[in-house]
């Protein structure tokens, strides 16, 4: 079982580009008006949709990740992709102490990764 997750996107190739930055794969299947992630790790089936009008928003998007040494070397991709803008440590959040990256997808989403 994974979750399903489909996003209308202003431009489906800039989408692309920042997800295969963020999970390091190119997606499954890719068009000019469609994408299609099937992800393991995380385990997640994205999809982009090209849309000329209203796009996909949300308060934010996350992955949550086991340890810090996870967060560890997120973080060393996402800083080697360039993509990486901000970085929360030891923060407390939702009644706990977390790590967590951020970055923003060309569609403006935020999507955090955290421990």
């Amino acid at each position: 079982m994974r979750p399903h997750l489909s996003l209308d996107v202003h431009n489906v190739p800039a989408s692309v580009e920042f997800y295969r930055k963020v999970f390091g794969v190119a997606p499954q299947k890719q068009t000019s008006d469609y994408a299609k992630f099937d992800l393991t790790a995380p385990a997640l089936n994205l999809s982009l949709v090209s849309s000329s009008g209203r796009v996909s928003a949300v308060n934010h998007l996350g992955i949550e990740v086991e340890s810090a040494d996870e967060i560890a070397s997120w973080k060393q991709r996402l800083q080697e992709q360039g993509i990486l803008e901000k970085v929360e440590e030891s923060i407390a959040c939702c009644f706990a102490r977390q790590d967590k990256l951020w970055v923003t997808d060309p569609d403006g989403n935020p999507l955090e990764i955290f421990t």
